[in-house]
């Protein structure tokens, strides 16, 4: 069967918000689901979009983003099952996410990443994003800022 792919906007459904949550805490450890869960309430009336990537009723991937202000949109957060890599789930869920803002009056899409997820980075030039800054912390890693024009 192949992967199937489902739009919400705001918060999925509460048991798929708790499987992205569960997969998310798998790709990147340190956050408890509460802490995750009172983000997305911060974010979630922002014009919230979330895409999801199934395989059955499996969450294999996921995208999260919001309206930064009239005209930007922010992909937030997203992250793919290890044992789905190499698929092209990733791509596939930015491309529909940027067709959506496309679609939507989006004329601009900000992410951040970071030097250690390679893999996003590059996927990120790959679909036309530019490096436009980093953020700089005693506290964390440097943040790579980059932006597509849509």
């Amino acid at each position: 069967m192949p992967i199937r792919y489902e739009f919400y906007f705001g918060l999925p459904p509460e048991a798929l918000l708790r499987a992205i949550i569960s997969l998310h805490q798998r790709v990147f450890v340190g956050q408890t689901p509460e802490e995750l869960f009172q983000e997305f309430e911060e974010v979630k009336d922002r014009h919230m979009l979330t895409l999801v990537a199934l395989d059955d009723q499996t969450v294999v991937g996921y995208k999260m983003g919001y309206q930064r202000k009239p005209g930007h949109f922010y992909s937030w957060l997203g992250c793919v099952s290890p044992d789905y890599r190499r698929q092209g789930i990733a791509g596939e869920l930015m491309r529909q996410q940027h067709d959506w803002c496309k679609a939507n009056g989006y004329r601009a899409i900000r992410t951040h990443t970071r030097n250690q997820w390679r893999n996003m980075l590059i996927l990120n030039i790959r679909h036309g994003f530019d490096i436009i800054g980093t953020v700089t912390s005693a506290s964390s890693p440097t943040t790579i800022v980059l932006e597509k024009t849509l």
